[in-house]
């Protein structure tokens, strides 16, 4: 009876049954009074509402929405995403935002410190192409488990192969974060006084003490893959230093199963537009309304995924403090254990797995049982332009569509 009251207050308000407008236990603030936090992250209203706006994506959009990334969501043990959310100004989530703590942070380090940075990037360039390759086939067997379009003796997706893939993923993922924690851990060790000084005028999580300043990358020089990756380095590295552990552990309600088109429709519309603010209400207000568009029997399916998800969420968060823990040792001067790093990834990798699976299961059950006129509906929530790109994508930047590999054995069926 008390899940099902919790369930019907998510659906419908907690004032459509007389309780207060609120979570049932508030979540902590942080110094500027807003509620962002690992509790609110994964609480399960904000957990429903991203769940159900990724359904929405998933089921109006098509493969190359799905493919859609932004680069900071790989490696993002450095607490850029918790300065984004929690911004005085309201911020982060312009298209301006990194740019700005990027050449704030590039300013203030050596011509040395920040060629540390472009080998780096120049190292990595092929590692982060390949993780963002990678996840295509699970893309693409998603989109087939939602089709129909089963292997031969299939009765649908493998959730063990969906998680075993997974790990490699998120492998990859722990390599390329404890790269860029070793070579940022040095430039924050070489710091003299005065960048010290230099960086104390820059506020976390207050983007009105950023100045407005000129490029620091020579962009010629550079590929763009490797003006990206430094761009993302040197912001995160601000957020690193000037954060705090719990800062990167933090994550966004959508951190997870990154592969149904949520950011897709959210995130691609503001490519390559200056000043351009992300709407932070879309995903709950879009959320919502698909949840009301579905039967009660079809909600179903997506409330359940709620307690499905529950305990690999609550390992996630131990999973994601124990990584940044470690990480943080290079800003001391110690040695992180990478061996460490990389069984936490493996174990990460397990548990986003399973989430992806649940949730690709979920939503071909709704999109499958829907009616033409709930399909005209749904249509109708999803806001398009012509002029937005469509991809598929590498990251960001829209590409031809690519090779993809037989994706039988994520079904657990060898390929021919």
């Amino acid at each position: 009876m008390k899940r099902k009251l919790l369930i019907a207050a998510l659906l419908f308000g907690w004032s459509a049954l007389g309780l207060p407008a609120q979570e049932p236990r508030p979540p902590k603030r942080d110094d500027h009074g807003r509620q962002y936090s690992i509790e609110q992250a994964t609480s399960d209203r904000a957990q429903l509402h991203t769940i159900a706006f990724d359904g929405l994506a998933f089921l109006t959009g098509d493969f190359g929405l799905d493919t859609f990334l932004p680069p900071g969501k790989v490696s993002d043990y450095f607490g850029f995403q918790y300065m984004r959310d929690i911004d005085a100004k309201e911020g982060g989530h312009n298209t301006s935002f990194l740019t700005q703590i990027a050449n704030n942070m590039l300013a203030i380090l050596t011509e040395a410190q920040k060629a540390q940075l472009i080998t780096l990037a120049r190292a990595q360039e092929n590692d982060i192409q390949r993780f963002a390759e990678k996840r295509f086939p699970l893309i693409k067997a998603f989109r087939r488990n939602l089709e129909g379009a089963l292997p031969a003796g299939s009765q649908g997706l493998d959730k063990n192969a969906v998680m075993k893939y997974s790990v490699d993923l998120y492998v990859l993922d722990g390599v390329l974060s404890f790269q860029r924690a070793q070579v940022m851990g040095s430039i924050i060790r070489s710091l003299t006084a005065q960048q010290k000084a230099a960086l104390a005028k820059l506020k976390f999580g207050d983007s009105r003490t950023w100045p407005d300043g000129p490029e620091q990358l020579d962009k010629q020089s550079l590929s763009h893959a490797v003006d990206v990756a430094v761009m993302t380095y040197a912001s995160e590295m601000f957020a690193w230093y000037a954060g705090s552990l719990m800062a990167d552990t933090y994550f966004c309600p959508e951190r997870h199963g990154m592969y149904f088109g949520g950011f897709g429709m959210k995130t691609a519309p503001a490519m390559g537009k200056q000043d351009y603010s992300i709407s932070t209400s879309l995903t709950g207000d879009s959320g919502e309304a698909f949840l009301a568009a579905l039967t009660a029997s079809q909600r179903k399916f997506i409330t359940d995924v709620i307690d499905l998800q529950r305990q690999d969420l609550t390992e996630i968060v131990k999973t994601r403090r124990a990584i940044a823990t470690e990480l943080r040792r290079f800003q001391q001067g110690e040695s992180a254990d990478k061996s460490k790093v990389l069984a936490l990834s493996k174990r990460y990798g397990e548990l986003d797995g399973e989430l992806a699976y649940f949730y690709a299961t979920a939503f071909a059950k709704v999109g499958q049982s829907l009616t033409a006129p709930q399909k005209e509906k749904l249509a109708k929530l999803r806001p398009i332009n012509p002029a937005d790109p469509r991809g598929p994508f590498l990251y960001s930047d829209p590409i031809d569509m690519p090779p993809i590999a037989n994706t039988d054995f994520l079904f657990g069926v060898a390929g021919k």
